[in-house]
């Protein structure tokens, strides 16, 4: 009977710590699965950006910070030669000697500056873009706007890390140049006074991070550089410039979606740095596909490591038939989240609605790996991904026109929310009977009525 006893009361105390363990390692399965790690979020870095000077203070001018990471703006012709414009340092002269140069600043802004790093753009790793957009939004929290100063080559993708993650609502302006500093005809210092220049006009609030050079504007979502060497190489093909700087104002003639959602949560954009750390960044990569483009490209990228892959595909969004097995397997032997992008330069990949291919809208492949990597630092949730990419990934415009008129734009809504057409009976119509019969139709063939010739000189007999 004891032994019974002690049994019963072994069940009832052992079964629920069972129950209650299960439970717990659940909830940990499922956090890790679907996770922000702010728990694992270490000391932030710290950035020792400059105090407004007293003078600084009392100004009536806007205050401006660039900070500077490198670049051709920066750079330093080989052999001191004035004529070396492609062949030269990247990232020498310092900004805050640059910006001295700089003549007349005191018509547009009180200029201070940080000195982030001093290199080419290709050379800055994600955890320093990490570290760049955390010492944005240092800056911000002092000055009323600022310009990042970045090399070309891969400024569109550091311009659109940056307007994916500062959270302040304050202009950021992307510059550079196609022509190091101290070269005959560089392109440096009117890129550098114009940007600050749109900085300090305030033109750009809300609008996210835009990118200026060459005296035109661009968002940063749309931009692409487009010519190896040329001057004018930035342009946004699909929807062209937001506005032209000029020499006596800021000319802002088309605003963002982003812009029209000035003020409201939809503003701000999912991927707040500070939640989680920098070694929560996965490794994300892109495949351009090609004819009869083989698998290995994306086999050999998860063997890596890859939790994300950005496809370039043909036309729209195609790619080969080895590339798509290599995709299926990648997808469901390694949980890889696909987004899919066209090589053309512009146009849509509409998104399915399902599944682990994720549609990029019109971001292009280096755009859409942004996103997807930033994504996958936040969440390894696919519907939510896919949700980010469909709304402030796309950023298509609504408007409101009153409060009970709003216009859709999204096939989505409009699938959600189908027209319904009113219940209106049409009158009907009686025509009138013609007073002369038909010829009734017959199998005999009809002969063809004949038709003399006429000179071409003689008139046209209607």
């Amino acid at each position: 009977m004891t032994q019974i006893v002690k049994s019963e009361l072994a069940k009832k105390v052992i079964v629920p710590l069972l129950v209650l363990s299960l439970l717990a390692a659940m909830v940990g399965v499922m956090a890790k699965n679907n996770y922000v790690r702010a728990e694992e979020v270490p000391g932030l870095p710290t950035f020792d950006i400059p105090a407004l000077s007293s003078e600084h203070q009392a100004s009536s001018l806007p205050n401006v910070i660039v900070v500077a990471t490198g670049g051709t703006l920066a750079g330093k012709a080989r052999n001191d030669d004035p004529t070396n414009f492609q062949n030269y340092a990247a990232g020498t002269f310092k900004m805050e000697d640059l910006v001295a140069q700089l003549p007349r600043k005191d018509k547009i802004a009180d200029v201070s500056t940080f000195q982030f790093g001093n290199k080419g753009s290709g050379g800055y790793t994600i955890k320093e873009l990490y570290d760049l957009s955390l010492a944005v939004d240092a800056a911000l929290e002092i000055y009323d706007s600022a310009v990042v100063t970045t090399g070309t080559d891969t400024m569109e993708e550091i311009a659109y890390f940056l307007d994916l993650t500062v959270r302040s609502e304050k202009p950021v302006v992307v510059t550079g140049a196609m022509r190091p500093w101290d070269v005959i005809g560089t392109d440096g210092p009117a890129n550098l006074y114009q940007a600050i220049k749109v900085a300090g006009s305030g033109k750009t609030k809300w609008f996210g991070t835009v990118v200026m050079l060459n005296d035109v504007i661009y968002a940063a979502r749309e931009v692409t550089k487009t010519n190896s060497h040329r001057n004018d190489t930035f342009d946004a093909p699909m929807f062209g410039a937001l506005g032209y700087v000029d020499d006596p104002a800021v000319r802002i003639y088309r605003a963002t979606a982003r812009a029209a959602k000035a003020g409201t949560a939809e503003w701000a954009s999912p991927f707040d740095l500070k939640t989680i750390s920098k070694d929560s960044l996965p490794i994300v990569e892109i495949v351009y596909s090609y004819q009869e483009a083989g698998g290995g490209a994306i086999r050999g990228l998860v063997a890596d490591g890859a939790k994300g892959i950005v496809t370039a595909g043909t036309g729209a969004g195609g790619i080969s038939s080895q590339l798509g097995t290599a995709r299926t397997a990648a997808i469901r032997d390694n949980g890889v989240v696909f987004v899919s992008t066209t090589r053309t330069g512009s146009g849509s990949i509409y998104d399915s609605g399902n599944g682990s291919v994720i549609g990029g809208d019109n971001l292009n492949a280096a755009h859409a790996r942004m996103m997807l990597l930033l994504s996958l630092a936040f969440t390894n949730d696919v519907s939510k991904i896919r949700s980010w990419f469909t709304t402030f990934g796309t950023q298509d415009v609504e408007i409101s026109v009153d409060e009970n008129t709003v216009m859709k734009t999204t096939v989505e809504e409009l699938i959600e929310e189908p027209i319904v057409e009113p219940d209106v009976t049409e009158p009907v119509v009686v025509e009138p009977t013609p007073t002369t019969e038909a010829p009734a139709a017959t199998d005999a063939p009809t002969a063809e009525p004949t038709v003399e010739a006429t000179p071409e000189t003689a008139p046209v007999t209607p």
